[in-house]
């Protein structure tokens, strides 16, 4: 190897690694209410149907701020650069902006929905950044990236157990600080890329020529299917695991235990798990690797609702196990989209799949937050594996299409 190759390749993960730390950062804005939920229904006056939009008002504004961001083509017009560290600054002052509503109202729940649409210019514009980079070996690299969001998405939840943050003003603080941190590295950290190839733009027109393309929407609803799953389960795993550990601890030490399990469920295990994943793609090939990942993750889903009030060890040793495999199979399903469009219906097909794959998780967060006093913990989660079960058989059929030879392992 000549020494241009070697520091081209060590350049290419150098700008990996530090955009993976400013997404960790920046993400860290997502479940920063979410986290701090108990202190805020009591300081916000919350009813409980209200709950459950502390994270559905984020999911709500990244999908409004993805569309129109793709609809204007803002990352034609503007340096990915800048527009990721715009995005990460936005999420910043919009958190750091709820503490200026002590007793809640409509403001911070609209402060939420702003959060979410400049997110939705961090972490595609991530995605986005990772693939011109990475031309091969890309399923390990966006895994990487994931495992980033996913310890970022965690980061609250470790807050909350620090003596520093015991307050809900000095968590949501504390985490729009980081993502402004997270906005200085991608501006003066993370390299530059020599060249840039950008995928053809999202058109509304489009989208009917996206849907008519069988292997794509199989691969599509594969993404809905883990995405059902996915942030229902990272939104209600702490209050599964508050409700189901009272027996056991009291007072500041249950809320340690949850906090630290929580992470590690979440943050930890979600990090290991994208990049198995990613290196499962890379290895096995896309399809066989989401199909084992949702697989496993459906099966916790059922599982963990049976440990319910039970011994602490076999509901952490789930929950950790769910918090692997539930993200696992995340990069894969838009990377397969790009490799099974045609060139110019990517943009579109990757808008599409994201946009619905949001919205779903709207609906399933509210539904679990709607059916876990009338069904109890013990049961409700098991909501979440239809999910991955009808991603699951999209993702069999897709293998067995001549299509899925393109995917080619992943490597393509």
């Amino acid at each position: 190897m000549t020494p241009t190759t070697e520091s081209a390749d060590a350049r290419r993960w150098k700008a990996l690694i530090w955009i993976a730390v400013a997404e960790l950062l920046a993400m860290s804005v997502w479940f920063s209410a979410s986290a701090v939920t108990p202190a805020l229904v009591r300081q916000w006056h919350l009813a409980l149907s209200a709950v459950p939009w502390l994270t559905a008002s984020v999911q709500l504004g990244f999908v409004a701020g993805a569309l129109l961001s793709a609809t204007l083509g803002i990352a034609d017009r503007v340096p990915l650069r800048r527009l990721m560290a715009l995005g990460t600054f936005g999420a910043a002052v919009s958190t750091v902006a709820l503490l200026a509503f002590p007793t809640g109202g409509l403001g911070p729940f609209i402060l939420r929905v702003v959060t979410g649409a400049c997110l939705a210019v961090v972490y595609p514009v991530a995605v986005q950044w990772i693939a011109q980079w990475f031309p091969r070996q890309r399923g390990l690299a966006v895994g990487i990236l994931i495992g980033g969001l996913t310890i970022g998405s965690a980061l609250p939840h470790v807050m909350t157990s620090m003596p520093l943050a015991h307050h809900w003003q000095a968590v949501l603080a504390g985490s729009a600080g980081l993502a402004a941190i997270g906005g200085v590295l991608v501006l003066w950290v993370v390299p530059e890329r020599a060249s840039a190839v950008r995928p053809p733009a999202f058109r509304w027109n489009r989208i009917r020529l996206v849907m008519q393309d069988r292997p794509v929407m199989l691969a599509n609803l594969g993404y809905w299917g883990h995405m059902w799953e996915l942030y229902a389960m990272w939104t209600w795993l702490p209050a599964f695991l508050l409700a189901s550990e009272v027996p056991f601890w009291h007072g500041s030490a249950l809320i340690g235990v949850i906090s630290g399990v929580s992470f590690l469920a979440i943050g930890v295990a979600g990090f290991l798990g994208a990049l198995a994943g990613g290196w499962a793609a890379d290895r096995w090939g896309r399809t066989r690797a989401t199909i084992m990942a949702m697989s496993l993750s459906g099966s916790m889903a059922v599982l963990i609702g049976l440990t319910y009030r039970g011994s602490p060890a076999w509901t952490f040793l789930v929950a950790i196990i769910w918090g692997i495999s539930v993200i696992a199979d995340s990069a894969q399903f838009s990377t397969a989209v790009t490799e099974l469009s045609a060139v110019d219906l990517v943009g579109s097909a990757l808008t599409i799949q994201m946009a619905i794959g949001f919205l779903l998780t709207i609906g399933s967060i509210d539904l679990v937050g709607w059916l876990a006093p009338l069904w109890g913990w013990n049961h409700v989660m098991m909501l979440l594996a239809v999910g991955p079960l009808l991603g699951s058989i999209a993702m069999a059929r897709l293998r067995h299409r001549p299509e899925a030879a393109r995917l080619a392992q992943g490597l393509r």
